[in-house]
């Protein structure tokens, strides 16, 4: 098989450790209908590219191309690269953990890379953070998940630059909404500890988790104890 075949089968024996002790999906699925809002196509759609996709698809049937083309669909695919993929899973009681796509290990999170080209820790999806519990309760993230995702990312990177510049254009798109808001960018550093990236400045300086708005969603609902 292909060397970057072989490279996302590395991947995948690097970063197993789930996110937290918790099992978030139960405390965000009553807000959606029973279903875990991460494994509802309605939601997220994990981005694959092809030799993702060959690995995934050799090893199970719990995948399938996403061939939905609804506008939204459209607007999406036109902002990926050709060789990416759109997929969808059996649903969340079907799911095989081991065959899990990349995006799915990493959710909620994505590699945060600073206008220096750090690789600085896993920055929240934003889009999700009415619907997450789990990014309205980062102290629950365990230490373990945080190095599995810091490793598999830097052999991604290694091996494949245009990874490591997506991310930085994701970042970038970060910072400008948050300073747009005025508001501080959760981050996890490297080593777990709690970071934050000022508005404007986007400096990175350490943090108290509490100090991390919390979606009005969520606002009411009392802090889950720190796991760490």
């Amino acid at each position: 098989m292909p060397q970057s075949v072989a490279l996302y089968r590395r991947i995948y024996r690097a970063f197993r450790a789930p996110v937290s002790r918790y099992d978030c999906g139960r405390k965000c699925a009553p807000l959606n209908g029973g279903v875990p809002v991460c494994c509802d196509t309605e939601h997220a759609l994990p981005i694959v590219d092809r030799h993702e996709w060959r690995l995934l698809d050799s090893r199970s049937d719990l995948w399938r191309l996403y061939l939905k083309r609804d506008a939204e669909t459209r607007r999406e695919r036109a902002d990926m690269h050709r060789d990416c993929r759109l997929i969808a899973c059996k649903g969340a009681e079907h799911c095989e953990r081991e065959n899990r796509s990349l995006s799915c290990r990493a959710f909620p999170f994505f590699p945060y890379i600073t206008a220096k080209d750090e690789f600085a820790g896993l920055a929240p999806f934003w889009t999700f953070a009415d619907r997450c519990w789990l990014m309205n309760n980062l102290q629950v993230v365990d230490r373990g998940f945080v190095g599995e995702f810091v490793a598999a990312h830097e052999l991604l990177f290694a091996a494949d630059k245009q990874e490591r510049a997506a991310n930085r254009e994701h970042s970038a798109a970060a910072r400008r909404v948050f300073t747009r808001w005025n508001r501080l960018l959760p981050l996890i550093g490297r080593a777990g500890e709690y970071l934050a990236v000022e508005p404007r400045s986007h400096r990175i300086r350490p943090a108290d988790w509490r100090e991390y708005l919390r979606h009005e969603t969520f606002r009411d609902e009392p802090p889950a104890p720190a796991v760490r």
